[in-house]
């Protein structure tokens, strides 16, 4: 019987154990979107993790909605990336980048001008976004035309060429959370009428070109997929979850890719148990649970095989050596939520770990 301390093989990458670093945005990269030191020290403080995946990270200049995510479009995000990747290689860890496009959740005022994108012109309600000039309702996106998608799968396929050249493991397809690709995977949203609308099917296809062309860079093993078929952040919803959940799982796991991660609301819902069962028949690699995880939950569903790995976001942020205090079974660390978003070290990269206590 597995435990979170169980190695696990997931593609082609060995995971010391299985308590996983979600992806985590924390818009310390500044204007520039390049990572800076303090992104060195708080990636490499966390690499006894399993395998952590990075903040999500724009593919394009055009691709911002946070004012301060990291990018992957230029020489100097390689760079900054490959200090990032040095240092927690040289720590004996395993990191992937997750490569990302906001969609509908990006703004004009954060892209010099350009109307955000998405599957079709349907905005974000009830909700804002910041920007320069302060909190903005979310605006309403351009539906991208047909013969631009692969425009989009091609910008993904260069981000996930740049990881490749900045010393990552491997990517993690961003499909999750109102972003540009579940824009396109949930009927919320997608109301087109051509091969990218309409079934299941149809509005997985772009989600599907994304990961064949990071798997042509990458190779199968080294590529991973995140999705949120329940999570109605950013105004997000879907009339068939199973249906969705069923075919894409089929379609990845025929692919071989390293891992398949659902985001959930909270794991412990009856609706959240039942979709990643779903996702557990029909994908035969490694699954990825996420979702307000304890210790003590995520040991009992890595034990009786509903998730192969637990991901952890809340308590890594203020736990970078969260693998040590589950060993010890000590307290945790509370989260600054003051300063989870921007600024500097100070609820970033200054919590303690127990060597420091």
């Amino acid at each position: 019987m597995p435990t979170l301390l169980t190695p696990l093989q997931a593609g082609d990458i060995l995971l010391p154990n299985r308590i996983v670093m979600a992806p985590l945005t924390r818009v310390r990269a500044g204007a520039s979107h390049i990572p800076n030191d303090m992104m060195v020290d708080y990636y490499s403080q966390r690499a006894s993790s399993g395998l952590m995946m990075t903040e999500c990270t724009m593919i394009d200049a055009h691709a911002c909605a946070f004012m301060g995510e990291g990018g992957i479009y230029s020489p100097a995000h390689i760079a900054g990336w490959q200090r990032v990747t040095d240092a927690v290689h040289a720590k004996g860890g395993r990191i992937f980048m997750q490569i990302w496009h906001p969609g509908r959740a990006a703004h004009s005022l954060l892209n010099d001008g350009e109307q955000p994108v998405s599957s079709s012109a349907v905005a974000i309600r009830h909700s804002v976004t910041s920007t320069q000039e302060g909190a903005k309702p979310y605006e309403v996106p351009r539906a991208l035309g047909t013969e631009e998608v692969p425009r989009y799968v091609e910008r993904f396929r260069l981000a996930a060429h740049n990881a490749h050249r900045a010393g990552f493991d491997g990517v993690q397809i961003h499909g999750a959370h109102g972003y540009l690709i579940d824009n396109f995977l949930r009927d919320g949203v997608n109301v087109r009428t051509d091969v990218y609308g309409g079934s299941v099917e149809n509005r997985a296809r772009f989600l599907l070109e994304v990961t064949d062309a990071a798997v042509s860079v990458w190779g199968a093993g080294r590529v991973a997929v995140r999705i949120s078929p329940l999570v109605p952040f950013n105004d997000m919803v879907d009339s068939q979850p199973t249906a969705l959940v069923t075919y894409v799982a089929r379609e990845l796991s025929g692919r071989g890719i390293a891992f398949l991660e659902i985001r959930h609301e909270n794991h412990a819902l009856p609706e959240e148990q039942a979709i990643l069962a779903v996702a557990r028949r029909n994908f035969r690699g490694v699954l990825m649970s996420n979702g307000s995880y304890t210790r003590e939950s995520g040991e009992s569903t890595v034990a009786c095989g509903a998730a192969d790995a637990i991901v952890y976001g809340r308590p890594y942020i203020a736990n970078p050596d969260l693998v040590d205090r589950f060993v010890k079974q000590v307290p945790l660390n509370e989260v600054n939520y003051e300063r989870l978003y921007g600024g500097g070290p100070d609820g970033y990269s200054d919590y303690p770990a127990l060597a420091a206590n």
